[in-house]
This record gives structure tokens, sequence and C-alpha cells, in this order.
């Protein structure tokens, strides 16, 4: 599966880009799957259903299941978080992976960077940023820099590295 991470800073616009992506992948006649990590103990499952339920009731894995999609959640019970790799093998391969959060992991990613939010590069860290998507003018780095606007753009870059 070829993963493509997009990072940056809280309120950079990263989760914008990806959903801005997807459909531009998608009318090139290639299949995208998302991984989110985040750093929040969220839940998508409201306490009290029947799901929630069955979670606090202590089983593992819970899928619940409709005509239009099904969904799995997983409790680790004292494991550890499973890596990137991990959540990878679980999901049925795809053209492109696009990835929002594991910034530690050593994939490809594109950086999010907005010059007026005043937040520092973080490709001055990572080696395996390779591209910055931005709204204005990254003086400070010779990566390829890719309008944040331009979302066929961005999806060329991407396909490019496939």
């Amino acid at each position: 599966m070829n993963i493509m991470g997009i990072a940056g800073y809280s309120g950079s616009g990263k989760t914008t880009l990806v959903v801005r992506l997807i459909p531009e992948i998608r009318r090139r006649g290639l299949t995208v799957s998302t991984v989110k990590h985040t750093h929040h103990n969220v839940s998508i499952d409201k306490k009290g259903s029947l799901t929630r339920r069955l979670r606090d009731a202590g089983a593992i894995d819970v899928v619940v299941a409709a005509k239009d999609h099904w969904a799995l959640m997983h409790e680790h019970r004292g494991a550890p978080e499973p890596s990137l790799e991990d959540l990878a093998a679980r999901m049925k391969p795809v053209d492109i992976l696009l990835v929002e959060g594991f910034k530690s992991h050593s994939h490809h990613k594109i950086e999010v960077h907005r010059p007026a939010a005043e937040t520092p590069l973080l490709c001055t860290d990572d080696p395996y940023i390779i591209a910055i998507a931005t709204d204005g003018v990254v003086p400070e780095t010779a990566l390829p820099q890719l309008d944040l606007n331009n979302i066929p753009e961005i999806c060329d870059f991407i396909v490019q590295r496939m």
C-alpha cells in the first residue's frame, strides 16, 4: 500500500486537505483510505449505547454492521497501542493510504504549513517530510512547495511518488 502522510500543527488544515484530496484521488480512478491518529482520548461510541455496553462488559472487539457500512471498535485491554503497520494490515488494500498523525513514523509526508500562523516548520526535524503544502511562501526550505489550495497539484505530487 502506498502511504502518504499529512503532517502539521493543530489547526493548520490537515483534515481539510485530506477531505479535499479524497475526491480528487477517486476522480483519477484510484482507491483511497485514511488513518487518523490522535493524541486525544476520543471515542466514537456513546455512553449507554449497546456497543459501549458490550465493550464496558469486557469485549475486545465489537463490530457494528449495517446495510451501507460497518465499523470495528477494538479495546487494547492493556496491549500496546497499535503501530501504523498494524492498522494498515487490518485494512483492505488500496492505491493510496492517507495518514494524518503518526508524525514520528518513517513514511513520506507532506507538511501543511501556514506562514501566517507563525508556527515552526516540522520538516527541519523530520527527514520524511518531502514537500510543503502552503498558502504562502516558505523561504526556509528547499523542499517542493505546493499550493495548499491547488488540490490537483498536490494529488499529482502524491501520485507521482506512488
